[in-house]
């Protein structure tokens, strides 16, 4: 099971890593927030994985640890609002650029070049 868990983890370590180092706004945050998830059960397992435990002290057998899932929680609520501070960062970077590209400008194009819209063509920035 921990063979399992591990290789889990990694993956979508891996997959997140991956969407970090695109070209793109949006597959940035969607990689920032597979890589929080990624992070949420990598902190959950390491409290170790129980079967048949209680969760609170109560009489013998063993007792599943609670500090973990506190941990997870309360990244999961810090997570989202750093997902959406950063999903606003990217709508005004969007607005103010014309371009969701990363640095700002569509590859190819000069940093100045402004993309057209419905009634002008494409022209460089003065």
């Amino acid at each position: 099971m921990e063979f399992l868990l591990a290789t889990g983890i990694g993956l979508v370590t891996a997959c997140a890593i991956y969407l970090m180092l695109r070209g793109r706004t949006f597959t940035v945050v969607l990689g920032l927030s597979l890589f929080g998830y990624a992070v949420n059960v990598f902190i959950f397992v390491m409290g170790r994985l129980w079967t048949n435990a209680q969760p609170i002290l109560v009489g013998e057998g063993a007792v599943a640890d609670p500090l973990p899932q506190a941990l997870v929680l309360t990244a999961i609520v810090i997570g989202f609002a750093t997902t959406g501070f950063v999903i606003e960062l990217a709508l005004r970077g969007r607005h103010e650029s014309g371009s969701d590209h990363v640095d700002g400008h569509e590859p190819g194009h000069g940093p100045g070049y402004l993309p057209a819209t419905a009634d002008t063509e494409p022209k460089e920035r003065i």
